[in-house]
């Protein structure tokens, strides 16, 4: 499922195994495990946190391929078990009182993409993955809590365009030029390295976590809305 590692005041989680990461309730609660031992490891009193990154990163060709599907279509029950624990997993993300890094090491493809951008910063390997969103060739409705996220990390209309509505895969040269991640790596190791160097970075800042997680969560109250008001009809509509 996943490990959580600690190197001082970096924290790296890793999705574990050569799968594709498949988001189901199993994996999305083993993730969400992991965040609350990094919560209760930083939390010092409710007003201050120790300075502390963390990295999400994955083991093999993919770090997610998205829901999984074949597990949800079963029943609809199950449908909106996933649905309504990603909602809760990104909520926690954007709660967490560290920065947070995407180290993508693999496909990042639909729901796996919006993990990757569930954090603060998102870095790539070049030499094998893409960012995908496939809703549109395996004819799926994003739902809107998806859309409020892709618009508020992906600044450029045609780079969201070329995503949605082109369902373009995308490497990581062409996303950092279209400013959809900050920088691209020619391996999964250095971009695992590259994300270790820019949390020792942040965590030299020594910023007040719970101050950091306010104002992340103010900055992205659209998406948090979005996620409070799907009662998982938009899955519904998909599925």
């Amino acid at each position: 499922m996943c490990t959580l590692e600690r190197k001082g005041n970096i924290f790296i989680l890793t999705l574990t195994g050569p799968g594709e990461h498949r988001l189901n309730p199993t994996l999305i609660d083993s993730i969400q495990s992991a965040l609350t031992q990094v919560r209760a490891a930083v939390t010092t009193t409710s007003a201050s946190s120790s300075p502390a990154a963390l990295i999400t990163t994955a083991h093999g060709k993919f770090f997610s391929n998205g829901y999984d599907l074949s597990w949800a279509q079963s029943s609809q029950s199950r449908t909106y078990l996933m649905d309504a624990k990603l909602r809760s997993l990104v909520s926690d993300f954007i709660s967490l009182p560290v920065p947070t890094i995407a180290a993508v090491s693999g496909h990042a493809s639909a729901a796996g993409f919006i993990l990757a951008l569930s954090h603060d910063h998102l870095l790539m390997r070049r030499d094998r993955g893409f960012i995908y969103m496939s809703e549109l060739d395996i004819e799926l409705i994003l739902p809107a809590w998806f859309l409020a996220l892709i618009e508020s990390k992906v600044g450029s209309p045609r780079a969201r365009r070329d995503l949605l509505l082109r369902a373009d895969k995308v490497t990581a040269d062409v996303a950092v030029k279209k400013g959809i991640i900050d920088s691209a790596h020619d391996s999964a190791e250095e971009t695992v390295e590259a994300a270790v160097r820019l949390g020792e970075d942040l965590v030299g800042r020594k910023w007040n976590g719970h101050v950091y997680a306010q104002i992340r969560m103010d900055l992205l109250s659209e998406v948090l809305d979005e996620i409070r008001g799907d009662n998982g009809t938009s899955m519904r509509s998909k599925l």
